[in-house]
């Protein structure tokens, strides 16, 4: 159905005010670069006019805060069906992008802009988080116009509403009014927020590749607990008080080069496993040169259970599990490095595949 915007001042007698055609195709694009808000939802823009493997061109291209790709486009004036048909190209296109090819798209969009390049950076300033480890697991296309026909709209309602392709339409309105410009903004469909995972996606190379040595561990130093003083000074990482935290920790092989972070804090540490995961009262560190057991050691930190049983008890086990660690860097907390865009999770210890943190800690800390 057809939409009509209206739009009144009502300072004294209502006033309508006029409706003008958008004076260019690129000045709507050069406003929602501006502000991607305008688009209703928060967008990290990625690229501008990118090139697919067809020889065509998006407009615009987002991602929002779960790492899902938005095409974009745009057409000021009344728009005909075709541009279904180009979208749908489109999709097909961006489906296929890797996590590497997402973050190249984005690296030449900010090189021209003179942005932050690095993608998990931008996106830390954007959306006040990590970007997540698989990029462009999902899309949704927009065709952004300010009419479209009857049968465009039939279309595109048919597509979502009956087969789950994520396609929307969103409308606009340039308004003028004693020199100053407004616009508004519709969508076709409702709960255009959702995104509906485009049916045959495939997950092949959506992560960053992980070049198989390294992990991030997350070292929760606090007080009448672990100690960060401790692991630096007898080389070690920890953690304990239930199967859910110890586990990934265990999984850490030997040879393994860890980069160890504090929670809140910062990253810390870097070294390499040297040993095999043992729980404390069973723990051996090589100190000066030595074998010591670790519960024989004069310790800052606590690393016995506070209630629960071992295996085979019938109840969870919440002992703490100690991996030991040769550290090629480790400094205090109070010099831990931090920056956006770095990656965290809450597990005590999973692969590191993030790039950029890792060639920004491994440079800060000056090690290979």
């Amino acid at each position: 159905m057809p939409l009509e915007f209206g739009l009144w001042r009502v300072d004294d007698e209502p006033v309508r005010v006029v409706t003008r055609p958008m004076p260019l195709e690129s000045r709507l694009e050069k406003l929602i670069e501006a502000d991607p808000e305008i688009l209703g939802r928060p967008l990290l823009l990625i690229g501008r006019q990118v090139r697919t493997d067809h020889g065509k061109f998006v407009d615009l291209l987002g991602m929002d805060a779960e790492g899902a790709l938005h095409v974009l486009e745009l057409k000021r004036d009344c728009t005909p069906r075709e541009v279904v048909a180009q979208l749908l190209d489109y999709g097909s296109w961006v489906q296929e992008l890797s996590n590497e090819q997402v973050r190249e798209i984005y690296a030449t969009y900010a090189r021209d802009r003179g942005l932050v390049t690095e993608l998990d950076e931008a996106f830390a300033l954007r959306f006040g988080g990590s970007a997540p480890e698989a990029l462009n697991s999902t899309h949704t296309l927009t065709v952004v116009a300010s009419e479209i026909d009857a049968a465009t709209e039939r279309i595109v309602t048919y597509l979502a509403s009956s087969h789950g392709v994520p396609v929307n339409v969103l409308f606009f309105r340039y308004f003028e009014d004693e020199g100053r410009s407004y616009l508004a903004r519709t969508w076709l469909l409702d709960e255009a927020e959702d995104v509906v995972p485009p049916s045959g996606t495939k997950g092949r190379g959506k992560q960053e590749p992980w070049n198989g040595t390294d992990w991030y561990v997350s070292f929760g130093d606090e007080p009448g607990s672990r100690s960060w003083v401790d692991a630096r000074k007898h080389g070690f990482v920890s953690a304990g008080g239930g199967d859910w935290f110890s586990r990934t920790l265990r999984s850490l092989p030997a040879g393994a080069r860890v980069f160890t972070h504090i929670p809140k804090t910062g990253y810390v540490g870097v070294g390499t496993v040297s040993g095999e995961p043992q729980p404390f009262e069973d723990a051996v560190l090589t100190v000066d040169g030595e074998s010591r057991r670790m519960a024989d050691l004069e310790l800052e930190g606590s690393y016995r259970p506070h209630g629960g049983t071992a295996p085979g008890a019938g109840g969870e086990d919440r002992r703490e599990w100690v991996v030991p660690v040769d550290w090629e860097q480790a400094v205090p907390r109070e010099r831990a490095l931090w920056r956006p865009g770095f990656f965290a999770n809450q597990n005590s210890a999973c692969k590191l595949r993030a790039r950029f943190t890792v060639e920004e800690v491994s440079r800060h800390f000056g090690v290979a």
